[in-house]
């Protein structure tokens, strides 16, 4: 085995030992302990803490400290407890089928699905989105979903299985992932995206107030294809262990960028009424190096 194949293995063991070495719990124990864990000792070990703590100052400088530390760690939990829940399987499509799903989406997209016309859903990395893709798989609908490889190989052989046990196709982003996922789409089926993250080729929009590169190909190929765009939300109960389901109205056909920034200003809006719930840890906004610390 290589030396960088030795790291991949080992670096892989850490999450993997934690996930099965926790098994022993039953399900409502285990995801609250992975969350638990997540916030408090692993976020402020790898720098996710910090980062989360870095975004708030910049998009919301008039938080108080304490308030941005506990947003920070809520935001870590519920990012371990979604993990917990994607590999604890079983337990976990038994939560997510009975979602309370509610929206004025969830009509269109069924009128769309009769008509044989192409359906996108999007959302961003908000409460547990894996849920959208149990409710849809089992409402009948070809659910495609475009995600980005973890960059760990050994851990994403691990994650890669877990993704295609929820639904199918799920397509890599990659050159050949994303000719898959048009050829899907165009055949009349549904692919559910999260658009929040930071790409360097996407258009500068906005997002907190901030000029935030975002991607505009999922409004792009709604223009090109006619699908319907139709934004969701998965929403963690105040119980930590189920959800709801929000399908928001479709979007209008305008242009990417218009249709884009319509879908941020929603999600932020979502955002800000659970702040905990939104993965702060990533890398979003271009923090300035002399940014006073918040926190």
């Amino acid at each position: 085995m290589k030396r960088t194949g030795v790291k991949a293995w080992l670096a892989n063991l850490a999450p993997t030992a934690l996930i099965y070495g926790l098994k022993v719990f039953p399900y409502r124990w285990r995801v609250p302990m992975i969350g638990w864990i997540t916030a408090r000792i692993i976020a402020p070990l790898s720098g996710h803490e910090r980062r989360a703590l870095d975004n708030l100052a910049l998009t919301c400088p008039d938080l108080p400290p304490a308030e941005a530390r506990r947003i920070a760690r809520a935001a870590s939990d519920n990012a371990g407890r979604t993990m917990a829940e994607l590999f604890s399987l079983d337990p976990f499509l038994k939560h997510a089928a009975r979602a309370r799903v509610t929206g004025p989406g969830l009509g269109a997209m069924e009128e769309a699905r009769r008509a044989g016309r192409p359906i996108i859903t999007i959302s961003g990395h908000f409460g547990n989105y894996h849920v959208v893709r149990v409710v849809l798989d089992r409402a009948g609908h070809s659910v495609g979903a475009l995600y980005r490889p973890m960059g760990n190989p050994s851990f994403n052989k691990f994650y890669s299985r877990h993704m295609e046990a929820i639904s199918s196709p799920n397509f890599v982003q990659s050159r050949r992932g994303m000719a898959g996922m048009i050829r899907h789409l165009r055949a009349g089926n549904l692919l559910a995206l999260l658009i929040d993250q930071r790409d360097q080729r996407g258009a500068e929009l906005s997002f907190f107030g901030k000029p935030a590169l975002t991607p505009v190909s999922a409004a792009e190929m709604a223009l090109k294809y006619n699908a319907l765009l139709v934004p969701f939300y998965v929403t963690r109960k105040a119980d930590g262990l189920e959800f709801d389901l929000h399908f928001s109205a479709p979007i209008a056909h305008s242009d990417p960028e218009t249709m884009t920034q319509s879908f941020l200003d929603e999600l932020e809006e979502r955002v800000r009424a659970d702040m905990g719930q939104w993965l702060w840890i990533h890398r979003r906004w271009r923090i300035p190096a002399h940014r006073k610390p918040l926190a």
